[in-house]
């Protein structure tokens, strides 16, 4: 596990190191300036011709420190600073002073030098750091327009220079880097879109921070790498099928069999001992073809309600995890098996697809509702000042946190929902752009006074859950396919089964997701990936934990 964070949090850590354990900002400069080079030469050849393009702070400190160490190795080496010298930071006043010493050349922008500027192939972007907050305008967006338009090879520093550093929006205007070397930890806008994008190649270099100074911050928020698949339960010589848990899949309204097929595909592939689905008879012959090691169950057999609810409670008890939504449409039929669920399950819970879409039904209804009582008792005068006294009830924020209590109020605790952005908006009750612009933001409202989990999917899928965040990093575009999110639920229902935590279960699933779905586009190209095959490449993600 790998954290992520932000401006404010890499501040008090960057702080605590200084302040606090004595180790000088200039040299955090010189290691990072150090890391930066041992990238770059990676690829540097004696005839390339760098270009630092530094701004005031200790972001161009560390890029013309960077260009003083390549300058002495011999390279070719210019310093564009760009800004006012006098409001440099003192580090950046001291870098200066030793690369004039040296005789290195540093010139300012302007539309006349521009041209004579592509003469240089590779540019070092020091322009700005992590703690950018306001829109990029004036000479800077200039000087990073040029940038992009220049055609070198470019080398962020820290972050590409007008990315946020909190959710990875582009502040107007951004480097569009091939490689970003960022120090300590990673920053939360580096792993978010579109700052993944603007960032390349990422690489964390170690400079030094000591983990007492991490410690102090505490992040919230994570990544996994490839260790992390060790956390999945061992399995043991001396067991058996029911060792490893029994997953109930409840999928499939009559033509949408595929759901349950893929689900249950997947949780076998991923562990679990015993898969149930429990579908509509009209399901029951492709499923059982299609997977044959399954158990079946028809939950629209038999007339009378005592019977249908029996049987119901029945496949529940036997669980060890269930997932509840894949293909089953949005009947009448659909909305009673949801609410026996919901009122009836004693083990991890996932919620997915069309049980969202119901879910987001009842909260409307639910919403109708209240609006109806509050419109009647602001018939009189003395309740329609409260409600007009009252304006942070009307605010957004409030209403997400309302619809919030009210979705707590249905699930047990720890249930897991996996909302796309749009099954995401309808939940929350609120515009699809409000959201895929503002995901971090979002998760961290989904878990404010909440016990409930969110698998926020997108490009990079957010788990929140517990006041802890977790940002995935595998996967990619031939993901974005049907069937892939019944896929995932699989995985996740299979973890739990096996006795994983919820919350820890579904991060771990939707990073063995992506893993599988890198393993699939090695073999089938992203163009050309389907869900069946993220099935077949869970078993070459998981194979490490034999080795």
């Amino acid at each position: 596990m790998k954290y992520a964070v932000d401006s404010q949090q890499m501040k008090r850590i960057d702080n605590y190191t200084i302040d606090v354990l004595g180790i000088p900002a200039l040299e955090l400069m010189e290691r990072a300036a150090e890391a930066l080079v041992a990238k770059m030469l990676e690829k540097l050849t004696k005839e390339d011709r760098i270009l630092a393009v530094c701004g005031p702070g200790n972001n161009g400190g560390d890029g013309v420190a960077a260009g003083r160490i390549l300058y002495l190795q011999g390279y070719q080496v210019a310093i564009l600073f760009i800004g006012d010298e006098e409001k440099c930071s003192l580090q950046m006043k001291a870098q200066l002073m030793k690369a004039r010493s040296l005789g290195i050349p540093i010139l300012g922008f302007s539309r006349e030098n521009s041209n004579k500027l592509h003469e240089y192939n590779i540019i070092i972007d020091a322009i700005f750091g992590v703690g950018l907050s306001k829109p990029v305008t004036g000479l800077y967006e200039e000087v990073i327009t040029w940038i992009n338009g220049s055609g070198g090879m470019v080398y962020s520093v820290d972050i590409p220079s007008g990315i946020s550093s909190e959710d990875g929006s582009v502040k107007n205007a951004a480097v569009r880097a091939r490689e970003t070397i960022t120090f300590g930890h990673a920053k939360i806008g580096l792993l978010l879109y579109p700052g993944a994008e603007y960032a390349g190649s990422i690489t964390v270099a170690d400079i030094g921070f000591p983990e007492e100074a991490t410690r102090q911050v505490n992040p919230d928020t994570f990544y996994y790498e490839a260790a992390d698949l060790k956390r999945l339960p061992p399995r043991r010589n001396y067991s058996h099928k029911g060792s490893y848990g029994k997953v109930l899949i409840i999928a499939g309204s009559k033509g949408m069999g595929g759901a349950a097929v893929l689900s249950a595909k997947a949780a076998y592939r991923s562990g679990c001992g015993l898969v149930k689905v429990l579908s509509v008879k009209a399901n029951r012959l492709i499923i059982q073809q299609a997977v044959p090691e399954a158990l079946f169950a028809a939950y629209d057999e038999g007339t009378e309600e005592m019977e249908w609810e029996q049987k119901i409670l029945t496949d529940l008890a036997w669980a060890s995890a269930i997932v509840i939504g894949p293909g089953i449409g949005l009947s009448d039929l659909s909305e009673r098996l949801l609410d026996l669920v919901m009122a009836n399950a004693n083990v991890p819970l996932i919620l997915d697809a069309d049980a969202l879409t119901l879910l987001a039904r009842k909260l409307n209804s639910r919403k109708t509702i209240e609006a109806a009582k509050t419109a009647k008792a602001e018939e009189n005068a003395e309740a329609a000042e409260i409600a007009e006294a009252s304006e942070d009830a009307r605010s957004p924020l409030y209403g997400m946190r309302k619809r919030l209590e009210d979705l707590k109020a249905l699930l047990p605790a720890r249930a897991i929902l996996t909302p796309h952005l749009m099954e995401l908006s309808r939940l929350l009750d609120l515009e699809l752009g409000d959201i895929s612009g503002h995901l971090i933001d979002t998760a961290h409202q989904c878990t404010y006074n909440n016990e409930l989990i969110f698998v926020l999917k997108d490009a990079r899928t957010i788990v929140a859950g517990e006041h802890k965040y977790y940002i995935n990093v595998s996967g990619n575009h031939g993901m974005a396919t049907g069937g892939s999110g019944d896929t995932l639920t699989g995985i996740c229902a299979a973890f739990l089964a096996q006795g994983m935590k919820p919350y820890d279960g579904a991060c771990l699933a939707v990073y063995v997701h992506g893993l599988a779905g890198d393993a699939a586009a090695k073999e089938h190209g992203s163009y050309s990936m389907m869900a069946g095959d993220l099935i077949e490449s869970i078993g070459k993600v998981l194979i490490l934990l034999d080795e």
